[in-house]
């Protein structure tokens, strides 16, 4: 088809090409009239010109104009004017001039909109993923997915240029037990047999470490059979690192590294040189979770000290079953936390409602909390004092109290008791998380990175009644964790480490094992046999028979990266196709059923859902 073939993009022109004769091609975004002029905003993915057809306009050009409406992709041909002083749009790049047209072409019209493009209002996500290649022609995702090309980009430069080679691992691999459903794909010429598609590229790159190759990148497909949810889906996207002959400390300088020129090249956002650290333990004792956000303060603290001078029981008994629970589980040989009793200091919101906190206490039961004590302080400084909820029973102990937990007049104390201190911690960090939230102390513009390291490498499977690996299997453990692996495991602690930011996990990774009879330990206490290890992981264990370098990596998420530089809360916002919350694509109907011939060829039967 011939047609006028574009001479500028619809977001290049400025004052300086005043008097030239242009052709843009784009899409009508908006059209009016006003005293007989035809005033079109066309559209690219550059930006936007305002193109006029006006009364001294040829007929033709005017009924050709008068045709069009929203979405209708059309070439112009015109010449480039200044506008009036008092007409120039600050708000358009190209708002100091327009095109007067003198030939229009439309090259498609469109069909009436299943919803408009410049709507700020809420869209169905359903319908957005039924006609993504609309909703792709909005403003805000162009520049997400902008965004998103400027990242990879950027990622790709800076690791280039430390001498990194970005090398591609298969995409059809062998099922080994990853902590998700693998994706399995049937092979026709062996039947019976499946390849997996990668979780990840952990093992080959561990592969590439032998053969050799002391710096690789690659940004990876990654696919895991799991429930999705705001920050995860069935495929997704990670900068898959590894590097040879380094330590932990060699591993988290080069992410800060990466990091603070992503940053500074695709947002001008100068980021630390370093990011603070907190080990889990810590990350979990002050913020009730291995993912805080800390972009606001407020720490949980520990409000024990105040729990035997008071007269509340519930607090007294959660701390005394904890105690047992620790002494039950020192005679099976297996660490076992304490009780504790947690509490959060809210600044200024002694107002709260009942109704305000009861959604709190909702939120701390999600996570298995029995339930959430609150007292607000009243008084003046020198003399506090507790109203409300549980303050009776800490009334004779409310200075102490307030001054202890660094709470001033007007400030609302929320507190969480268990057993089990993880469930009192985790159940308060939600509550915090919640708060973060409420009170929109959660800057989008933001970014709070934090490191946590010194993760267990291990954790008990209480209903199996063994020892799994808290992360995987091929991490390693700490050289002063060596002599005791097997006589107590809990107490081991991984070279592992976690980059968080803004409440998100945003890579994770951790030292590889690369001896192998350190390996065969490992692989003992968690329960698998010589044979099984064979079976799973000969190819990765036998070739470190061979001379298998240190080394470690990691692995950043790139959609949660572009995602929260995007300030979105779901990567389903930076992604050009995603699967909705069923992992089903509303645009081209998949997963579909296949013609029987094709399951014939891969001698495969489905069995009907059962009834």
């Amino acid at each position: 088809m011939e047609y006028m073939k574009r001479t500028s993009t619809c977001g290049a022109l400025r004052k300086k090409d005043a008097g030239n004769t242009v052709i843009l091609n784009g899409w009508v975004y908006r059209k009016r009239e006003h005293g007989g002029i035809s005033f079109i905003n066309l559209r690219d993915r550059y930006g936007a010109t305002q193109v006029l057809v006006d009364e001294n306009s040829p007929p033709e050009l005017v009924a050709i104009s008068a045709e069009l409406r929203n979405e209708f992709c059309i070439a112009v041909e015109g010449i480039v004017r200044e506008r009036p002083a008092s007409m120039v749009n600050p708000d358009m790049a190209t708002g100091e001039i327009e095109v007067l047209a003198s030939r229009l072409l439309i090259l498609n019209r469109c069909e009436v909109l299943p919803f408009q493009l410049d709507e700020e209002g809420d869209i169905k996500e359903e319908l957005r993923l039924k006609y993504r290649y609309l909703d792709l022609r909005n403003a805000d995702m162009q520049r997400k997915i902008r965004l998103r090309s400027e990242v990879s980009f950027a990622v790709r430069e800076w690791m280039s240029n430390q001498g990194f080679y970005e090398i591609e691992t298969p995409t059809f691999i062998k099922s080994t037990p990853e902590g998700a459903r693998d994706y399995l794909v049937p092979s026709r010429l062996h039947a019976g047999k499946f390849y997996a598609l990668p979780q990840s590229p952990q093992l080959y790159k561990q592969l590439l470490m032998v053969s050799g190759f002391d710096k690789y990148f690659q940004i990876a497909r990654c696919y895991r059979d799991e429930d999705a949810r705001g920050d995860r889906q069935p495929e997704f996207t990670q900068i898959d690192i590894e590097m040879s002959f380094v330590s932990r400390d060699d591993v988290l300088t080069m992410t800060e590294g990466l990091m603070g020129y992503v940053f500074k090249k695709c947002l001008k956002v100068e980021l630390p040189s370093k990011f603070p650290r907190l080990s889990y333990e810590e990350a979990m004792d002050w913020y009730g979770s291995d993912k805080p956000d800390l972009r606001f303060d407020m720490k949980l603290q520990d409000f024990a000290p105040y729990v035997a001078a008071g007269g509340f029981q519930a607090f007294k008994d959660a701390l005394a079953a904890g105690e047992s629970a620790k002494a039950a589980g020192l005679t099976k040989g297996i660490s076992i936390e304490g009780g504790a009793v947690k509490a959060l200091v809210v600044p200024g919101k002694a107002n709260y409602s009942r109704k305000q906190i009861e959604e709190l206490e909702t939120q701390a039961k999600v996570y298995k909390a029995k339930g959430l004590a609150w007292m607000k302080v009243a008084g003046s400084s020198d003399a506090p004092a507790l109203e409300g909820g549980v303050s009776k029973f800490f009334a004779s102990n409310a200075a102490n109290i307030v001054r202890g937990l660094g709470a001033k007049t007007g400030d609302l104390i929320l507190v969480c008791a268990d057993s089990r201190a993880r469930i009192a911690n985790i159940a308060l960090g939600a509550v915090r998380s919640r708060l973060g939230k409420d009170l929109s102390l959660c800057d989008p513009h933001k970014f709070a990175f934090v490191w946590i390291v010194d993760f267990p490498l291990f954790e008990f499977n209480e209903e199996e009644q063994r020892w799994e690996a808290a992360h995987h299997m091929f991490s390693y453990p700490q050289e002063q964790y060596h002599p005791t692996l097997e006589s107590d495991p809990g107490a081991v602690k991984g070279d592992l480490y976690d980059l968080v930011l803004n409440g998100y996990e945003q890579a994770s990774g951790s030292i590889r094992i690369h001896e192998p009879a350190l390996q065969k330990r490992i692989f003992n206490i968690v329960g698998i046999s010589p044979d099984e290890a064979e079976k799973k992981f000969g190819f990765l264990t036998n070739a470190f028979k061979f001379g298998a370098p240190p080394h470690g990596g990691i692995a950043p998420g790139l959609d949660r990266l572009v995602m929260l530089m995007a300030g979105e809360t779901s990567i389903k916002e930076v992604i050009a196709f995603p699967k909705n919350s069923f992992a089903q694509s509303p645009m081209d109907d998949c997963p579909s059923v296949v013609e029987l011939k094709q399951l014939d060829e891969l001698r495969l039967l489905v069995r009907p859902e059962p009834r």
